[in-house]
C-alpha cells in the first residue's frame, strides 16, 4: 500500500492527488501533518494507504521511526514519493527493532519495501542492529570470549582477519588490561581485527569491552550496577563502525581493537593503591578500581599508536560525568584537533547522530598526579570527571597523532520513535561519515 509523507505546507496538494474518498476523510479527520501523526486512508472497502505527518522542520531518520508500530501489524508498504527514501528505510528499520532472543515481540511490525538507491541505509541499519544486539545481550551470555568471537565472526564475514590475544601474551602485551580482568573466571582478551588493502590509509578504532562492571573492589551500589552489561558499548560501537565501513567498501585500512574483560571481585582483584604498568611504559596508581575502562583503553591506544594510523579513535562508556554534563543522547567528543572535531561534529549533525565537544583542558592535567607512579587513574578532585578521563587517555597517544575520544552512553532509557529502550549505537553514523569525509573524497570541514 502507498505511504504518503507530507509537511503541513503540502497538505492541500496531497488532497488534490488523492481519491475523493481518501481526500475527504483526511480533511474531515483533522489531520494536520504534525510530526509522527499517522492516518490510514479508506478505499475499496478497506485500507487504501496511509499518510505520515513530517511537521515543519526538515525530516530526519527519526521522523520515520514510529511507522513500523503505528501502521497495522504485518502490513506491507511502499513510499508514494521516494524523496526521503534513505531516511525512511533507516528510521523504519530502527523503529522495528526489538531484542527478541528470550521474549518474542507482541506484534509483527509493519514492513517497508525499500525503494531503489537505499542500499546504504540498509547497510547502516544492519550495522546498528548488530550493535544493539550485542549491548542488549545478558551478561551471562556475553563475556569476554563471546565479545571476542563477535569480532572474529565480523572479520570472517567481510574478508578480514582477527587475532585473539590472551593468557601470558596478554599479560605481557596489555598488562593494565590484563590486571582489570584478572579477578574474573571469564578471562580477559584482546581481539585485533584487520581489514583493507595495505596501501590504504590506516584507521584505528579502540573499544572498551567491559562485559560487566561490578566496580571491582570499589564496588558499585546496586543501582549503579543495574545496567552494567552495557559497559561494553564502546566495543560494540567500534565493531558496528567497522561493519559499516566494510559493507560500504570505504577506501581505508582498518585496525579494530576490542579490549574484552570483566571487572569482577575476587581475592586476586586489583586493588586501590596498586601500581600497574602499561604497554606504553607509564605506571598508573589505582585511585579507584571502578575507573577501569581507561586502563583497558590505555593499552589499546598504545598498541594502535605503534602502527602509526592516520586516524585513531577510542569509544567507551567511560564516565557518568559525561552524562551529567550532556545527558543520555549526546556523546562527549574530546580531541586536541580542531579540524577533526569539526569533521566529526558536521558528520553527526548531517546524520542526526550528534556529538558534542568537551575541552581537553590542560590546566587539569596535574589532577592526575601521583606521588608513587607516573599518574593516577582518577582525579584528586570530584569535578570535571569526563574531561579527566580524556586527559588520562591523551597520555597514551603521541602528541602529533590525529586522535579523538568518544564517551558514549550506548543506551536508550525509554521508548521513542526509532529508538526502543535498550542498547544503542550512538555516534556510529557520525564516525562513518567522518571517515568518508577524511578519506573517501567527500568534502567537509577541515579537509
Amino acid at each position: 500500500m502507498p505511504l504518503h509523507c507530507v509537511a503541513p505546507g503540502g497538505l492541500a496538494a496531497l488532497r488534490d492527488r488523492l481519491a475523493p474518498e481518501a481526500a475527504g476523510f483526511l480533511e474531515a479527520s483533522g489531520f494536520e501533518a504534525r510530526p509522527q501523526e499517522v492516518r490510514l486512508l479508506p478505499g475499496g472497502g478497506g485500507v487504501a494507504g496511509a499518510v505520515l505527518g513530517l511537521g515543519e522542520a526538515e525530516p530526519t531518520v527519526w521522523s520515520f521511526g514510529g511507522l513500523a508500530n503505528a501502521l497495522p501489524a504485518g502490513s506491507t508498504w511502499r513510499l508514494a514519493d521516494p524523496a526521503h527514501g534513505a531516511d525512511a528505510v533507516l528510521g523504519w528499520a530502527l523503529g522495528a527493532y526489538r531484542y527478541g532472543r528470550f521474549k518474542p515481540a507482541g506484534r509483527a511490525p509493519a514492513r517497508l519495501v525499500p525503494p531503489p538507491g537505499t542500499e546504504r541505509a540498509q547497510h547502516t541499519a544492519a550495522a546498528i542492529l548488530r550493535v544493539r544486539d550485542l549491548v542488549n545481550t545478558p551478561p551471562n551470555l556475553l563475556g569476554p570470549a563471546e565479545l571476542a568471537w563477535a569480532a572474529q565472526d565480523l572479520a570472517a564475514r567481510h574478508g578480514g582477519r582477527c587475532t585473539i590475544v590472551e593468557g601470558a601474551a596478554l599479560e605481557e602485551g596489555f598488562p593494565a588490561l590484563a590486571a582489570v580482568g584478572q579477578a574474573s573466571p571469564r578471562t580477559p582478551r584482546v581481539a585485533i581485527l584487520e581489514w583493507g588493502r595495505p596501501e590504504a590509509p590506516l584507521v584505528a578504532l579502540c573499544g572498551k569491552g567491559v562485559c560487566f562492571d561490578s566496580g571491582g573492589l570499589d564496588l558499585k551500589p546496586a543501582a549503579g550496577m543495574l545496567r552494567m552489561k552495557k559497559d561494553m558499548g564502546g566495543a560494540a560501537l567500534v565493531l558496528g563502525v567497522a561493519e559499516l565501513v566494510m559493507r560500504l567498501g570505504l577506501p581505508v585500512r582498518l585496525l579494530v581493537l576490542v579490549g574484552a574483560v570483566e571487572n569482577a571481585v575476587a581475592g586476586n582483584a586489583f586493588r586501590p593503591l596498586d601500581v600497574l604498568r602499561t604497554r606504553a611504559g607509564l605506571t598508573v596508581e589505582i585511585g579507584n578500581t571502578d575507573a577501569e575502562g581507561r586502563l583497558v583503553l590505555a593499552d589499546l591506544l598504545a598498541f594502535a599508536a605503534e602502527r602509526e594510523p592516520e586516524l585513531l579513535v577510542d569509544c567507551a562508556t567511560l564516565t557518568g560525568a559525561a552524562r551529567v554534563a550532556l545527558g543520555p543522547d549526546l556523546p562527549a567528543l574530546m580531541t586536541p584537533d580542531d579540524a577533526l572535531a569539526a569533521v566529526l561534529s558536521a558528520a553527526g549533525d548531517l546524520a542526526a547522530d550528534p556529538v558534542w565537544r568537551l575541552p581537553l583542558h590542560g590546566g587539569y592535567d596535574s589532577w592526575l598526579d601521583s606521588a608513587v607512579a607516573d599518574l593516577n587513574n582518577v582525579s584528586s578532585r570530584p569535578m570535571a570527571g569526563a574531561i579527566i578521563g580524556g586527559l588520562f587517555l591523551r597520555r597514551f597517544v603521541p602528541g602529533a597523532m590525529r586522535w579523538a575520544h568518544l564517551d558514549v552512553y550506548a543506551w536508550n532509557d525509554n521508548n521513542r520513535p526509532g529508538r526502543p529502550e535498550g542498547g544503542e549505537a550512538q555516534a556510529l553514523r557520525a564516525l562513518v561519515g567522518a571517515i568518508e569525509t577524511l578519506f573517501g573524497g567527500i568534502p567537509g570541514p577541515g579537509r
